[in-house]
C-alpha cells in the first residue's frame, strides 16, 4: 500500500473519534499533525490532488448516444428539444451494429446528417425513451385507506386528496426484465424492487425526490411501496458506494441530497419494523463514508482556533453533463481555455448533486452562469442533511441494540451541531448562511473561517436547520429565526421562494418548490412553541390553495410554483416545466395530515 493511501485510510478512520471533542487542546493537535502528514509524504502528487481530480469516465453506450443527441439537436435544433430523451433511448441491437448503421448515415454537402435518415435510423435502431420501464400495480394501493387524513372535513379538500393519493398508481413502474438480462443497452439501471417516478421527463427513481414521494406514500399507508424505493436506493450502495443523482448510468458521476437515512427513519415510525432497520444500517453507514471523506470533506478552523469537517457538493465529473450536453457545451462556448471548461462542466454537475440546479446561490456573478462555483461553497442544507443522518443513524442504531454505533453517532451529530453553529450562524441577521471558501483549487487542506465569506443573500436554505431537532427545539433560536424569515422578503402570498434574485434560473424567485417548503414548515411545526405552529400552517395553508388552485385549472400537479401569486405555475430553467409530479404530491398529503383541512376553511385562492 503506497504511503498516501495508508495515511488517508488513518485520517479518515481515526478522524471520527475526534469530532465529539472538537474544542480539545489534544485532539485538535491530532488532528493537525495527522493532516499535515498526509500532505508532506506524498510522491510527487499530493493527496489533495489525486482526490480533486477524482473523474468517472462515461461508458461508450452514454458516448455513443451523446453523439446521437448533439446530432438530433444539429436537425432540430432549441425548439421543443429536450436532450435528456437521447439519453433515455435504449437499443434494440448491440453497440456496435448500432454505431455503425449511425456511422453510415447520409450527410448533406456541409457534413450534417439529413433528417429523413436519421429518423430511419432511431426507428430501426432505437426504443423510444421509457420503454425499458413497464406500469407496476402496487400491490399496497387502497382506493380509501382506512383512516386516511381523518383531520380533513372539507369534501372538496378530500376529493383532491385522494386524486393525489391516486396519482401513486399512475406513477408507479417497474424496471422491464430486459434491462436484467441485456444492460449493455441501456442506460437505464437495473433496480430489483418497483418504484415511484417523479413524472413527466423524470422517468427513472431520483435520490432526494425519493424522501418526500415516501412521506405521501406513508400517509397513504403504501408502506412496502416505500421500503421498495428504500430496497432499489440501497442496491445502487451496493453498485456504486453511494446514491446515485437517479437510475441512470449517466447520473453515476454525481449523488444528490443525501436523505436515505430519514427515509429509513420514517418507515421505521410508521411500521415499528427492526429487521428493516438492521437491514438499512450498513448501506447508511456506507453513504455516511462517502460524504464524510474525499473530495466531499473540507476541514475548517474557527476564529476560536477549533477545527470542524463540513461537507460541500463535488461532482465527479468535468465534461458536458451527458443528459444535457448541448445545453452545457453551448454554455461554456465563452470560456475558450480547456481547463476553464472542464471546471465549469464540474462546477455544473455539483450543482446539480445539490439539487438546485440551477441558482444564483452556487454563481460568483449572479447574471453568468460560467461563474458557477458551486464546489467552492459549503452549503447550509448539505451538512443539516449530513448531521440528520448522523442523528438518524444514533437513533436507529439504538432501536436495535447498537449501543457504541448510537454513542459514536451522537457524538458526531453534536460535533457537526457545534460545526455549523461556528461556521454557518450569523447572530445579526438570525440565519446560517453559506460559507464560501477562499480559494476553489485547494481540497483537503485546512481553511481559515473568516466572517466576510458566509453569503449574506437570503435563500430559502438558511432556514433549512430549523428541520433539525438539535435545532428547533432550542426556542431563542426558533424564534430568533422566524423574526427573521418574516423580514427576509422570502414569504409570498403562496409560500416560500427559493431565493431573492429573478435570474431566470429555476432556483431562484419567484419559483417555490415543495421540499422547502416542508422542511421549513415542518421545523416551526415541531418546535413546540405556538407561534412557530401558527406561522408553519399559514405557510402551509398558502402551498396547498395554490396547489390546487393550479390543479383545478390544468388538471395536473405541478414540479414548481410561482408563488407570488395563487395558483400560478413555476417556470425558469433549463427545460419545460413538468407535471406529475412525486414530491409535490407528498408534500400536499403530509401538510394535510400535519393540519388538516376544517370544514369551514375555503380552499380556493
Amino acid at each position: 500500500m503506497s504511503s498516501e493511501s495508508l495515511i488517508l485510510k488513518i485520517q479518515i478512520f481515526i478522524y471520527p473519534f475526534f469530532l465529539a471533542n472538537m474544542s480539545s487542546f489534544h485532539s485538535n493537535r491530532i488532528l493537525l499533525f495527522l493532516l499535515v502528514l498526509s500532505f508532506f509524504t506524498m510522491d510527487n502528487v499530493t493527496l489533495a490532488s489525486n482526490i480533486c481530480s477524482t473523474i468517472k469516465q462515461p461508458t461508450p453506450l452514454i458516448s455513443f448516444l451523446q453523439q446521437v443527441q448533439e446530432t438530433a439537436h444539429t436537425i432540430y435544433g432549441d425548439s421543443n428539444f429536450d436532450p435528456k430523451v437521447y439519453m433515455d433511448v435504449s437499443l434494440k441491437y448491440d453497440l456496435a451494429k448500432t454505431k455503425d448503421a449511425f456511422n453510415k448515415l447520409p450527410v448533406s454537402r456541409n457534413g450534417s446528417v439529413l433528417l429523413h435518415g436519421f429518423e430511419e435510423f432511431s426507428n430501426k435502431f432505437l426504443n423510444k425513451a421509457g420503454s425499458d420501464l413497464v406500469y407496476h400495480e402496487p400491490e399496497d394501493f387502497v382506493k380509501e385507506p382506512v383512516g386516511f387524513l381523518s383531520n380533513v372535513e372539507n369534501e372538496e379538500v378530500r376529493k383532491w386528496a385522494l386524486e393525489v393519493h391516486l396519482l401513486w398508481k399512475n406513477l408507479s413502474r417497474r424496471v422491464d426484465d430486459g434491462v436484467k438480462e441485456q444492460p449493455e443497452l441501456h442506460t437505464l439501471l437495473p433496480l430489483p424492487k418497483p418504484m415511484i417516478i417523479p413524472g413527466s421527463r423524470f422517468i427513472e427513481v431520483y435520490y432526494w425526490d425519493s424522501y418526500w414521494v415516501i412521506r405521501g406514500l406513508l400517509v397513504s399507508k403504501m408502506f412496502e411501496t416505500a421500503k421498495s424505493i428504500v430496497y432499489n436506493l440501497f442496491s445502487l450502495i451496493d453498485e456504486y458506494g453511494y446514491v446515485l443523482n437517479g437510475a441512470r448510468a449517466y447520473y453515476s458521476n454525481r449523488s444528490q441530497p443525501p436523505l436515505l437515512s430519514g427515509m429509513v427513519l420514517e418507515i421505521y415510525k410508521r411500521t415499528h419494523d427492526l429487521a428493516f432497520v438492521k437491514s438499512s444500517l450498513p448501506a447508511l453507514l456506507k453513504e455516511h463514508q462517502f460524504w464524510n471523506s474525499g473530495i466531499h470533506k473540507v476541514i475548517i478552523q474557527d476564529d476560536k482556533g477549533c477545527y470542524h469537517s463540513l461537507g460541500r457538493y463535488y461532482a465527479m465529473w468535468n465534461k458536458p453533463r451527458p443528459e444535457s450536453s448541448t445545453i452545457d457545451k453551448e454554455s461554456a462556448l465563452k470560456l475558450l481555455n480547456v481547463s476553464e471548461k472542464q471546471q465549469f462542466y464540474r462546477e455544473l454537475a455539483s450543482a446539480a448533486e445539490s439539487g438546485w440546479d440551477f441558482s444564483t446561490r452556487w454563481m460568483r456573478n449572479q447574471s453568468d452562469l460560467t461563474t458557477l462555483a458551486t464546489t467552492s461553497i459549503l452549503p447550509v442544507d448539505l451538512n443539516v442533511y449530513i448531521l440528520k443522518m448522523e442523528h438518524d443513524i444514533a437513533f436507529l442504531a439504538r432501536s436495535i441494540g447498537q449501543t457504541r454505533t448510537a454513542e459514536h453517532f451522537l457524538n458526531a451529530s453534536q460535533a457537526k451541531r457545534k460545526a455549523m453553529n461556528c461556521i454557518f450562524w450569523n447572530e445579526e441577521k438570525g440565519q446560517w448562511l453559506d460559507y464560501w471558501l477562499n480559494d476553489n483549487n485547494i481540497c483537503e487542506e485546512v481553511h481559515k473561517w473568516e466572517a466576510r465569506n458566509q453569503n449574506q443573500n437570503a435563500f430559502a436554505s438558511n432556514f433549512i436547520p430549523l428541520w433539525i431537532e438539535l435545532f428547533d427545539s432550542d426556542n431563542i433560536t426558533v424564534k430568533r429565526v422566524m423574526e427573521s424569515l418574516q423580514r427576509s422578503g422570502l414569504l409570498c402570498a403562496a409560500g416560500i421562494a427559493t431565493s431573492l434574485s429573478n435570474s431566470g434560473q429555476q432556483w431562484d424567485f419567484p419559483n417555490g418548490w415543495a421540499p422547502l417548503q416542508h422542511m421549513i414548515v415542518e421545523g416551526l411545526a415541531r418546535s413546540g412553541s405556538e407561534d412557530a405552529r401558527s406561522m408553519a400552517e399559514d405557510i402551509a395553508v398558502k402551498w396547498l390553495k395554490t396547489n390546487y388552485a393550479a390543479y383545478k385549472k390544468t388538471g395536473t400537479m405541478h414540479e414548481k410554483y410561482d408563488v407570488e401569486s395563487c395558483g400560478a405555475v413555476g417556470g425558469g430553467g433549463e427545460y419545460i416545466p413538468q407535471t406529475g409530479f412525486g414530491w409535490t404530491n407528498g408534500v400536499v398529503l403530509a401538510f394535510l395530515e400535519e393540519f388538516g383541512w376544517p370544514q369551514d376553511r375555503n380552499i380556493d385562492c
